[in-house]
């Protein structure tokens, strides 16, 4: 067990010292707080407009992590023979991958939370034709940001310390400190008498999506046992691109909602990744109920078979791959 979380924690902290992850996070949050300044003329729609907008942001960010981190922590160990050296030891490969996949998924919440922040202050920045751009949530957001890269150069010049990594852990307490200000001391016009909230509904539909970046960083995992990160990114791709439609596919081969249809077909549905079990934007607008995290504990058992026989699929392919 202590080479295990050894592993992992090596995994996690070799992920968040990588240049592409600090920018990443810092590029996606940023993103989704321009996303609710703009004026859109949605006819009353800009509150949804703007929170379907940040959720696929942070679906996409997560894919993107999940390739460029699966391949920065396995594929290229593999190909540089780091990995050999950590075999070396008595660590059995499973145990070795089933740790780098912990460390993988423990960076990619780290980056969804930050994501969700941003999200969360997106929500409450929202305006129709009638409101106005929230200046002092903008001021707040980007003085968090400049904080922690302030934090980051100052640890690193005076402390010699990675800058990468401080930055990344300070970016998610200043974003947090900054979306504590904006919602306790500044206050936003949504539209005409009605001044705008902060939809915490938006915290469960991110969880699902969590739950689908694990998904995808099983799968990203499993394809750097054999291939590196281009290669990796097309196979995510496809199956995420697949995996949007595969209700539509299913219907059209002659599925049906009870299981019905021909057997290739129904095996094609269950190994393809439903995405549309985790993205339930739509929901909170359509006003017919409130967002039940019992859906979400249905969702996570369907993450825990998915990424489980995903992860055997990995350890199969990582236990016939050579080394040298």
């Amino acid at each position: 067990m202590r080479q295990f979380i050894t592993i992992a924690a090596n995994a996690f902290m070799e992920l968040v010292r990588q240049p592409v992850f600090l920018l990443l996070m810092t590029a996606s949050a940023s993103f989704e707080i321009f996303l609710a300044t703009p004026y859109y003329f949605a006819f009353g729609d800009e509150p949804k407009l703007v929170k379907n907008s940040v959720l696929a942001v942070m679906l996409l960010a997560g894919l993107l992590g999940a390739v460029l981190s699966s391949s920065a922590s396995l594929a290229r160990e593999l190909r540089s023979g780091t990995a050999l050296a950590a075999l070396s030891k008595p660590v059995g490969r499973a145990r070795f991958l089933l740790a780098k996949y912990t460390g993988l998924i423990a960076a990619l919440t780290l980056l969804t939370y930050v994501n969700l922040v941003a999200a969360l202050i997106a929500s409450r920045m929202t305006f129709d034709a009638y409101g106005e751009t929230d200046l002092a949530a903008i001021g707040i957001f980007t003085a968090g940001v400049a904080t922690a890269y302030a934090l980051g150069g100052f640890s690193n010049f005076f402390l010699r310390r990675p800058f990468v990594s401080d930055t990344v852990f300070g970016l998610a307490i200043t974003v947090t400190l900054a979306a504590a200000i904006i919602f306790q001391f500044t206050e936003q016009k949504q539209t005409v008498g009605q001044m705008a909230e902060v939809d915490w509904r938006l915290v469960p539909a991110a969880v699902l999506i969590l739950f689908a970046v694990w998904i995808l960083a099983a799968l990203a995992l499993a394809c750097s046992t054999r291939f590196d990160m281009i290669a990796t990114l097309a196979i995510c791709s496809a199956f995420f691109l697949i995996g949007l439609i595969s209700d539509y596919l299913y219907s059209r081969f002659g599925g049906t909602l009870d299981g019905g249809g021909p057997i290739w077909a129904r095996v094609l549905y269950t190994l393809i990744p439903n995405w549309q079990n985790f993205w339930l934007a739509d929901a909170l607008e359509t006003g017919r109920s409130v967002f039940h995290w019992t859906y979400v504990a249905r969702a996570f058992a369907y993450v825990v078979a998915y990424v489980g026989a995903a992860l055997a699929v990995a350890v199969a392919l990582f236990e016939e791959r050579e080394l040298s």
